[in-house]
């Protein structure tokens, strides 16, 4: 990690990591091209080419499915339904009632919820199984009712899923799993393929090439839940710290790729020397070692002159995660205008977030957070609006419709009102 003691560029400090946009935008075209043009063959073959994995069938049958519940401890299985159990309670909790509001007498409005038909979560696992990200997508559209869940993940070299994501596929109630990855999976439930179905909407976390994919269906019609890049943390530490515990959430986040980054900010040098010497200690035994040290080039500690303006620079950096990691954290948190989601305290580590707390763990990355929330029941639903207007409503609005959709000349609409008013 580079430090940098009271920079003056705060701007330069928030950029991430990234490839040249002009290759990864021709790939993503390319791929998508194939996709549409071939579907499941055009999969097969990117599979072959970009993971090194030939692949007989991209669904994943259901036997398969059931077989892999025996190969979980019962352990895991009981923590897995430990997660599920939190994350239904908080997720469940977003349900709104619907309520109606009467404008004026004889005009009554209301909003209403309806499902996403099919949508279609995206998981990796090219290094790392995330089978947590199937409670997180799967939940909450379950909740909302969606009535395909369609979920494509990339395979191992042997093109095998991970048995700990077909159970929580099968847990939560996913419809369809599918043996696919990266842009082509994306490709696929953008298009639609003879084994893939095409999708309303499409989940998930990625790296930079899942990201750029997913803008590009985006752009032919599918929906996304927003641009979730490679995973990012923001520590913001003093001297009530605890060192180790700050090590160890900067090294959570570094091993989950080589374009991660991590950011520690702090009011004192003394604080940042104390978390990089845990740093190193942790790093040496950590299985992910290299990832995490490939992460780490890209990654700052930064001291500041107080905790307000570590404040000031997490909201202009918009942080996937942020850690408020000191006994004033409760203090800090009004000023908190840009983030992900929120670690309290120094018991709070991101990991609680990722598994099991309740919250989602599919958040805005790459400063995204500045304008987008993080997964919710809200994504898996649309709201639809409603009015009703009695005679004595239209009576009461009519008029001054009239005269508003004169001045904007729209005189079909001026007219739909007065036909009403004139009818005795």
């Amino acid at each position: 990690m580079k430090t940098y003691l009271n920079p003056k560029d705060w701007l330069r400090l928030t950029e991430r990591p990234s490839v040249k946009k002009s290759n990864l935008n021709k790939l993503v075209n390319e791929v998508f091209k194939a996709v549409k043009k071939d579907g499941d063959k055009a999969a097969k073959k990117f599979s072959a080419q970009f993971d090194g994995v030939e692949l007989k069938s991209l669904q994943v049958n259901s036997k398969t499915i059931a077989n892999a519940n025996k190969q979980l401890s019962p352990a895991l299985k009981k923590a897995i339904k430990l997660a599920k159990q939190n994350i239904e309670k908080f997720h469940a909790a977003q349900n709104e009632e619907s309520k109606r509001i009467e404008t004026t007498p004889g005009v009554t409005c209301w909003r209403e919820s309806r499902p996403i038909e099919k949508v279609g979560i995206y998981i990796p696992g090219g290094t790392a199984p995330l089978f947590s990200t199937v409670l997180m997508l799967g939940i909450p559209a379950k909740i909302a009712g969606c009535k395909e869940i369609i979920l494509c993940t990339p395979p191992n070299k042997k093109g095998e899923i991970d048995p700990t994501i077909l159970y929580a596929a099968s847990l939560v109630g996913i419809t369809s799993v599918n043996s696919i990855g990266g842009i082509q999976a994306i490709a696929a439930m953008s298009y639609g393929t003879k084994s893939i179905e095409q999708v309303d909407k499409i989940f998930g976390p990625g790296n930079q090439y899942v990201t750029a994919a997913k803008q590009m269906a985006q752009s032919i019609g599918i929906a996304i839940d927003m641009p979730a890049g490679p995973s990012e943390v923001l520590v913001i530490a003093d001297e009530t710290c605890n060192p180790s515990f700050v090590a160890a959430d900067l090294l959570s986040q570094a091993e989950h790729g080589a374009d991660s980054q991590v950011i520690l900010c702090a009011d004192d040098d003394k604080v940042v020397n104390k978390v990089l010497i845990e740093l190193k200690k942790q790093l040496k035994v950590l299985p992910r070692k290299t990832i995490a040290t490939a992460a780490l080039k890209n990654s700052k500690a930064i001291v500041f002159k107080s905790l307000k303006d570590c404040m000031l620079f997490s909201n202009a950096y918009a942080p996937e995660h942020l850690i408020l990691a000191n006994d004033k954290a409760n203090k800090l948190i009004p000023l908190i205008t840009n983030a992900g989601s929120v670690f309290v305290g120094n018991y709070s580590c991101e990991s609680a977030g990722d598994y099991a707390s309740g919250t989602n763990h599919t958040l805005p990355t790459n400063g995204f957070a500045k304008a987008y929330s993080g997964v919710s029941l809200d994504s898996f639903v649309k709201k639809i609006t409603f009015q009703e207007l009695t005679k004595n409503g239209i009576e009461n609005i009519g008029p001054s419709i009239e005269l508003m959709a004169e001045a904007e000349q729209l005189f079909a609409h001026k007219n739909a009102v007065t036909i009403r008013l004139k009818n005795k």
